[in-house]
């Protein structure tokens, strides 16, 4: 693996920044007041065929690797967009995965150029209230009748639902009691997100408010199997293709998130003015920045390394869950020092580092918690006995 940009990755990274010069600070700052998608971003994104930027190219893809598609989603975060400017454009690297591998040629031809362009939008249906991360225990029932499947149930922590046309749906097919293991009996679904038999109640949250969160309560939905991807009931090894490229993703756009932050409190530091020098020149204040910067940059070696080995098929669980890990503890330390590094004016709304630490919570929480990781790595990579 090279630790240096090829031509290729710099052009990326080039015209990427071009793009997000068109959304300054003051337009996010305006996102997070007002909670309004941000649709024109999403737009020139899709114009500029950034959303497909890891799809097959016969759909309208790019056809690019997980390495590109993780420094595109850093770049964007590091240009202050943050959350709310990642989050806009997430699903659509990872989500549709299990369609990529899973579908057969008539679902994808259906399913992915429309993403691909900005004409659809989807999310991502699978935690619910009362499973959380025990996915095997979720509850969302959906009983075959004839040619199509009738679904009941309820998910939560579903981004984007607000303004979805679509939805990639996990729920239940088999009795958890009528299937030799918690694993089978779950089918997925890639269908309309139906409002007429799907409610959507928004969830007032901390931060990236432009980038809605919602409960989803599901009666009578009617799915059509041939919305169905791959085989009934091995629905939950479906999505275990699209975990690692989430993690991995989710881990760059922490590393980005906590390098604007960085950016911020850098130059504060040089031009305030206190005591008859600038406080940058305390090592009091350059110790935690430099110790934040080099924490950042530890976990971006790890997001590459999980990239490379997703792209190159080779097993990458054990660093893309590291680098989400490392990626989301770097950010938050990154954001909170900025705040301290302000002062008073890190509280205020109007230096944004307060945004930044607000949103640095989200790799924290999800779409793993810190916990289980750690459990993760002492059972599969330490061979300690499972904990859970």
């Amino acid at each position: 693996m090279s630790f240096i940009q090829s031509d290729d990755h710099k052009a990326l990274v080039a015209a990427i920044e071009n793009l997000c010069s068109r959304y300054d600070d003051d337009y996010w700052h305006t996102r997070d007041r007002d909670g309004e998608f941000p649709h024109d971003f999403h737009r020139d994104l899709a114009e500029a065929g950034w959303l497909g930027i890891a799809m097959p190219e016969p759909y309208g893809g790019a056809g690019l690797g997980m390495r590109e598609a993780a420094l595109m989603m850093h770049t964007i975060a590091r240009s202050g967009a943050g959350f709310s400017g990642a989050s806009a454009i997430h699903m659509n690297i990872f989500g549709l995965n299990p369609v990529v591998v899973f579908g057969n040629d008539e679902q994808r031809a259906r399913f992915l150029p429309p993403l691909i362009a900005g004409k659809q939008k989807a999310c991502f249906a699978v935690t619910e209230p009362d499973a959380g991360l025990d996915t095997t225990r979720l509850s969302t029932r959906a009983r075959r009748e004839g040619d199509r499947y009738i679904v009941h149930g309820r998910k939560i922590w579903i981004s984007t639902a607000q303004v979805a046309d679509k939805m990639l749906l996990l729920a239940r097919t088999t009795p958890l009691s009528e299937v030799q293991k918690p694993t089978q009996g779950l089918s997925l679904f890639y269908t309309d997100l139906d409002r007429s038999h799907i409610e959507v109640r928004e969830i007032d949250k901390m931060g990236r408010k432009a980038v809605d969160s919602n409960m989803l309560f599901i009666d009578g939905l009617e799915i059509p199997v041939e919305d169905r991807i791959g085989e009934e009931g091995r629905g939950f090894e479906y999505i275990l293709h699209g975990l690692n490229p989430e993690r991995i993703l989710i881990a760059a756009e922490a590393v980005g998130l906590g390098h604007a932050a960085l950016r911020k409190a850098g130059e504060y530091a040089k031009e305030r003015v206190v005591f008859g020098r600038p406080i940058g020149q305390n090592q009091g204040i350059q110790h935690p920045l430099a110790h934040a910067w080099m924490q950042l940059e530890a976990a971006d070696l790890m997001v590459q390394k999980a990239a490379e080995l997703y792209d190159a098929g080779e097993p990458c669980g054990p660093y893309a869950n590291s680098a989400k890990y490392l990626g989301a503890e770097a950010a938050f330390n990154a954001c909170q020092t900025a705040v301290q590094t302000l002062g008073g004016m890190g509280y205020a709304r109007e230096y944004h580092v307060e945004r930044y630490l607000r949103e640095s919570f989200i790799p924290r929480i999800a779409p793993v918690s810190p916990q289980l990781i750690l459990c993760f790595i002492a059972e599969k990579v330490l061979g300690m006995p499972k904990s859970y």
